[in-house]
């Protein structure tokens, strides 16, 4: 067995490697024995079977001294600073949630990091099966708990009261937010309220006092079991109580939460243009659909709905979330994502190795992308050429795209243009359809209103 492209090595014990569309686990025997005793545990094929861990299975000997095994593929991995904060606090819930459940049945959780779960179908599912262990029965300490608050707690309660992006606290900052820098951000107000009082003001005042030691980390096995279990049952219980009171608000607003609200043409032009996308959903059939700006989905819900699993992005992290929610509702296969188009999530991690950019996940993933009253605001806020925009559009479908022509006259891309009116004299719908078959045949077109046009495109 010859695997390449290591995208998880920070575990001692193994590492995750990708082989040819497969994901693989090398893992040292020691710690292959108790992997092998969870996953046949009626606990391990429990969660595997809800989805709430991720299938794995034992491969034959790979003749290196290593135990080999492979995990089910998540469609498209996405990480937490793409995430919405829903999204996040989904997670942080599902990581407590197993860790009750393992702690219940003698097993625990080393880690505590957003980064061990993906989300398939609206869910979280845990993937870093290695992460799971033996409890030992008289240790009453849960040595994640720094982390967990660092990357769970500290971002979910920034972005709630602060209304930080979670790309901002995430991004660059794989081990999340220290108290000690969460604290420089807030207000002495803020340091003596919930949850900061407890998250960041008194961890940040022991710290200064030097009263925080090694030992309130360090395992406790000579305890009594019975008291450990309560003590550890107690913590988790506390840490779910906690994370369901940074619930982020529902229905959050934003400057484009209101947009379909506020549409530049009338109802039964919008209905026009969902006709359209549902006969090139029923004509095409795609498996998999980008939905680029998808704002709060109403294609994106339409394309899941018609069979697809539908991947939607914008830049704008509300709009994302109202998504989110919409599709967990009805249990949609949809994963919104807060990614600029125009500044796409970049590789990340140790030699920019361990998570891909969004452009590496997305290149020919898609049987359909979708872009939808997106490319004016490309054109003219992004200064991206039409040529670049549909040259990216060819290389994210694999067969179709589904593309929004907007007319420099429309009210909306007068409304953004703000002045810069000269830089696209040359723009006009021959100009789109030009630019169009460079990379794709037009197998439909239709007039929405006398500014925008919809064309359903069939790559070259």
């Amino acid at each position: 067995m010859t695997p390449v492209a290591p995208c998880s090595f920070r575990d001692p014990e193994g590492s995750v490697l990708r082989r040819e569309g497969r994901i693989l686990r090398r893992v040292e025997p020691a710690a292959a024995a108790r992997l092998r005793a969870f996953l046949g545990s009626p606990l391990g094929q429990a969660l595997a079977a809800e989805g709430a861990v991720i299938e794995t299975w034992e491969l034959p000997e790979g003749g290196d001294g290593a135990v080999w095994f492979e995990h089910r593929r998540v469609r498209f991995p996405s990480y937490p600073y793409e995430w919405s904060p829903a999204m996040l606090h989904a997670a942080a819930a599902h990581t407590i949630d197993l860790a009750c459940r393992l702690h219940e049945a003698g097993y625990g959780l080393k880690d505590g990091t957003p980064y061990n779960i993906l989300f398939e179908k609206g869910r979280p599912v845990l993937v870093d099966v290695l992460s799971i262990e033996p409890r030992t029965p008289g240790d009453s300490v849960w040595r994640p708990l720094a982390q967990f608050a660092s990357t769970f707690l500290l971002p979910l309660a920034l972005n709630r009261t602060c209304g930080l992006p979670l790309a901002s606290l995430l991004l660059n900052q794989r081990e999340g937010i220290a108290p000690e820098t969460a604290w420089k951000q807030l207000s002495w107000t803020a340091r003596l309220r919930r949850p900061f009082l407890g998250l960041v003001t008194l961890p940040e005042l022991l710290r200064r006092l030097g009263l925080v030691k090694e030992s309130h980390y360090a395992a406790t096995p000579g305890g009594d079991p019975e008291k450990a279990r309560f003590v550890l049952g107690y913590r988790f219980r506390r840490l779910r109580r906690q994370v369901a009171a940074l619930a982020p608000r529902a229905n959050a607003e934003s400057n484009w939460t209101g947009y379909m609200g506020h549409l530049s043409y009338a109802e039964a032009e919008f209905q026009r243009k969902l006709n359209f996308t549902a006969a090139s959903l029923a004509e095409s059939r795609p498996r998999r659909v980008l939905d680029a700006g998808c704002n709060t989905g109403a294609f994106s819900l339409q394309a899941a709905r018609a069979g697809a699993s539908v991947v939607a992005i914008d830049s704008d992290e509300a709009v994302v979330d109202h998504l989110w929610r919409a599709a967990a509702a009805e249990g949609l296969d949809i994963l919104p994502l807060a990614v600029n188009l125009a500044h796409p999530t970049p590789a990340t991690g140790w030699r920019n190795s361990e998570c891909d950019s969004f452009l590496q996940r997305a290149e020919g993933a898609f049987d359909m992308v979708l872009m939808l009253a997106v490319i004016h605001h490309l054109m003219v806020t992004e200064r991206i050429p039409i040529g670049e925009i549909l040259a990216l559009a060819a290389l994210l479908t694999r067969r179709d795209a589904v593309i929004e022509y907007v007319d420099p006259a429309d009210p909306m891309f007068r409304t953004i243009v703000r002045g810069r009116e000269h830089l696209h004299t040359d723009f006009n719908l021959i100009a789109f359809e030009r630019a169009a078959t460079a990379h794709f045949t037009v197998e439909r077109r239709e007039t929405i209103n006398a500014t925008r046009t919809i064309f359903h495109l069939r790559k070259r």
